[in-house]
């Protein structure tokens, strides 16, 4: 089985790609995450999870439904996860919650896709998108070339650098930036209720027309990003920045 969670659709498509090149069942984590839905996951012997990074590790509320959810079937799991740049050593922590769930931890692997973090980075323009997904497709059939082949990945980088930034700052980065209090909808917005639908958390509720955020964000950027008035704003940091979502493609 193929599991996925995405915000923009990065870790949707490689989930695709595997899902088709494997002839393997794909399920949304998204949507049970949604439906607050932790019932157990028949799997084959054979889990993969793909995800997105967050500060370095997967992203707390992946974490959060894997560990809350049983796999009665699942016994070896792989993890691809989909970045902008680094995942630094998301590995060590995906293996811990391999052991924590009892499964035969299978590898990492990272995939750098374009960036959506528009609350702190720029995003790609569409041409330049284009090419940084070109260039992640032999990764991504290198990965399922590994998990047809029954393979582990190769481990991947662990030097002082990755281990501070996934060890001391993750929670760091989560109790200083991970917060919606700054997201915000212009008058531009048609208060057609997409971000509210795509929220995994369902932290947003539509008020007189217009959306409001709650606290318990995870900085997806689903809705600033997939908005399709691109009313939504974060603060004054996403101001002018191209926003990006992998169906725009």
């Amino acid at each position: 089985m193929i599991l996925y969670f995405t915000g923009t659709g990065n870790s949707r498509y490689i989930a695709e790609r595997i899902a088709v090149a494997l002839g393997d069942e794909l399920l949304s984590m998204n949507d049970r995450i949604k439906a607050g839905a932790h019932s157990p996951v028949e799997t084959d012997e054979r889990l993969v999870i793909v995800t997105p990074t967050y500060a370095w590790r997967i992203p707390r509320i992946v974490r959060d439904w894997l560990t809350e959810t049983d796999f009665p079937c699942g016994t070896q799991t792989w993890f691809v996860m989909t970045c902008g740049s680094e995942i630094g050593n998301a590995a060590g922590y995906n293996q811990a919650l391999c052991r924590e769930k009892q499964l035969t931890y299978m590898g990492t692997a990272q995939i750098v896709m374009p960036e959506n973090y528009i609350a702190m980075f720029n995003a790609p323009q569409a041409e330049e998108a284009r090419q940084i997904v070109a260039k992640a497709e032999p990764d991504i059939d290198r990965v399922i070339s590994a998990i047809t082949a029954n393979q582990a990945f190769p481990p991947t980088r662990n030097n002082l650098y990755d281990r501070f930034m996934s060890g001391p700052v993750n929670p760091i980065f989560y109790s200083f930036f991970v917060k919606a209090n700054a997201f915000t909808a212009s008058d531009v917005c048609t208060g057609c209720g997409q971000c509210a639908r795509l929220c995994p958390t369902n932290n947003i509720t539509i008020q007189n027309g217009k959306p409001v955020w709650g606290g318990d964000c995870t900085h997806c950027m689903a809705c600033i990003c997939r908005c399709p008035a691109e009313a939504i704003e974060y603060g004054k940091r996403s101001l002018g920045k191209p926003r990006y979502h992998f169906e725009a493609l």
